[in-house]
């Protein structure tokens, strides 16, 4: 402890002269280039004088001659020449240089505009101190957001402090509620150099229920502590897409599903068999698999070689049995028809999404002229909206009886429609082009 206090009070003092050094540089730059104005200006007057008093010099020689030549004039002149001679004297005083010649000064000996008034940094120099360390800022709750795959943190500073720079936040993802504990398997994240009182973290992944956050404030030269952390909730909606109750012509991955006019999806199994790296016809079993959730179950929609022409459909692995959930699709524009939406876990093998009463969906029909429609039970409600970028799914429960009906939203830049549903699977449909499911939203 000794040692160390020695070794920070050696290095404080070197920064401080290191410090005032730099400010003796800085004032003698200053004062050199100061001096320098006020010696061209002086040079620049100088000048300005000498060349007009050169001038007087010349003119008064000028009328010396001019005198003398009047003289001579007026003496040999009669009284008959005189007035010609006194034209002659008049023309040749007006053309003499001193008759246009001004006394004035060109320039001023006032030199008060390169006067300085030193009294204000005066008063900055007598006022230095060491800097203070920074209070500790509070995270304000009220203030802050989660929602749409983002975080919005706010905090505010107990006293206002000028001399604060920049402020540091950190946050990390946990399991578990409450106060952050002092072992966890997830790392801090470092955000530097945020400016405001505010900050949002976007493009996040809510795959752990909560995350921890604080955040310090800093000065130039010092941080300040940490802030008491705080837990946020992070619940989200993730699935993932269930390649074993997909047709054949349907090349699916663990978030996206793509169109494959080769049966690329037969020969992606078969070629996973050839390596030993088969999986079954299980959603246990599927990519997205890491730790089996008690929501993720077979949907018994086996089969996949009877599927007819029209019925390319994908199911995600989750089952969806209580809570409002929050998933959004983004499909590729050039996709000639596609469906998305929630289904009963019955619904059929031979089933399309919206043609049953056991699958609602938000369809898009792309063949010959758009059309963006709603459909159930093999009804179809034609939406009057732009077809957006990304279509938001919103399935909530809490709004119907007791928690086994709900209403579905779809949602995109404007268009909206609601449908009663209950307990099923997030669906997709899809007879061409390819599309990406983005997962994982915050729940609403």
């Amino acid at each position: 402890m000794l040692q160390n206090v020695e070794d920070n009070s050696a290095r404080v003092q070197e920064d401080l002269e290191g410090e005032f050094q730099s400010l003796y540089a800085l004032l003698d730059e200053l004062k050199d280039g100061m001096l320098t104005k006020i010696k061209q200006d002086r040079a620049s007057r100088t000048y300005e004088l000498q060349a007009q008093l050169a001038a007087c010099a010349k003119a008064l020689e000028s009328s010396e001659e001019l005198l003398e030549t009047a003289n001579q004039t007026l003496e040999t002149a009669n009284n008959h020449d005189f007035t010609q001679a006194a034209k002659q004297i008049k023309d040749s005083v007006t053309m003499a240089p001193a008759f246009r010649l001004s006394l004035k000064a060109k320039v001023s000996d006032n030199m008060s505009h390169l006067m300085v008034d030193f009294a204000q940094e005066r008063r900055l120099l007598q006022a230095l101190a060491f800097l203070p360390v920074p209070s500790t800022p509070e995270i304000d709750l009220a203030e802050s957001l989660v929602a749409d795959n983002c975080v919005t943190l706010a905090w505010r500073m107990p006293d206002e402090d000028s001399k604060i720079d920049h402020y540091v936040l950190e946050y990390r993802r946990t399991n578990f509620e409450g106060p952050p504990r002092a072992k966890e398997d997830q790392p801090w994240m470092v955000v530097e150099g945020i400016k405001g009182t505010e900050y949002t973290l976007s493009g996040l992944k809510f795959d752990m229920k909560y995350m921890n956050f604080r955040v310090r404030a800093c000065n130039k030269a010092v941080a300040g502590e940490f802030s008491e952390p705080v837990t946020l909730e992070t619940r989200a909606f993730m699935f993932r897409l269930d390649a074993s109750t997909c047709h054949q012509n349907l090349r699916v991955e663990e978030l996206s599903v793509e169109w494959d006019a080769t049966g690329g999806k037969v020969q992606d199994v078969k070629a996973r068999e050839k390596d030993g790296k088969g999986r079954t016809a299980s959603p246990a079993n599927s990519p997205a698999r890491v730790v089996q959730s008690p929501k993720r179950m077979s949907s018994g929609r086996g089969g996949r070689d009877r599927f007819t022409a029209e019925s390319y459909t994908v199911l995600g692995d989750t089952l969806i049995d209580g809570d409002d959930h929050y998933w959004e699709v983004r499909y590729d524009r050039d996709s000639k028809a596609f469906g998305v939406g929630v289904a009963y876990r019955s619904l059929g093998k031979f089933d399309q999404l919206g043609k049953t009463s056991a699958s609602w969906c938000l369809h898009l029909n792309n063949w010959l002229q758009v059309s963006f429609s709603a459909k159930h039970a093999n009804k179809a409600k034609v939406l009057d909206v732009p077809v957006p970028d990304c279509i938001g799914v919103y399935c909530n429960f809490h709004e119907g009886g007791r928690g086994t009906h709900g209403d579905l939203t779809g949602r995109g830049d404007g268009g909206v429609w609601r449908a009663g549903s209950s307990s099923g699977l997030p669906g997709t449909k899809k007879p061409g082009s390819s599309w990406e499911e983005a997962s994982g939203g915050p729940q609403r």
